[in-house]
């Protein structure tokens, strides 16, 4: 269930891209490119895994896997919050 329409991140999802290591662009990426599911309180989720080849928090992962939850709502994509696995 894909859409074209705006994608625009909450100030919530914003703070949580600079913590957990993501970008406004991995979040459109995966959004616009992945499989979406239902998630809890009518929200959808998807997941997207990008290379990432480099350290993070001190740590050497080769995947950054970027999960965002969003609403789909008339006019526009809302991004809720967005979490971020590395392996």
């Amino acid at each position: 269930m894909q859409s074209d329409k705006p994608i625009r991140l909450s100030g919530h999802a914003c703070q949580q891209l600079q913590v957990r290591g993501a970008t406004e662009d991995d979040i459109v990426e995966a959004i616009r490119s992945s499989t979406w599911t239902a998630a809890q309180r009518g929200r959808m989720e998807c997941r997207m895994d990008f290379a990432f080849n480099s350290v993070w928090n001190g740590r050497q992962y080769a995947t950054r896997q970027v999960h965002p939850i969003f609403v789909e709502e008339a006019a526009e994509i809302v991004v809720v919050t967005v979490y971020v696995y590395y392996f």
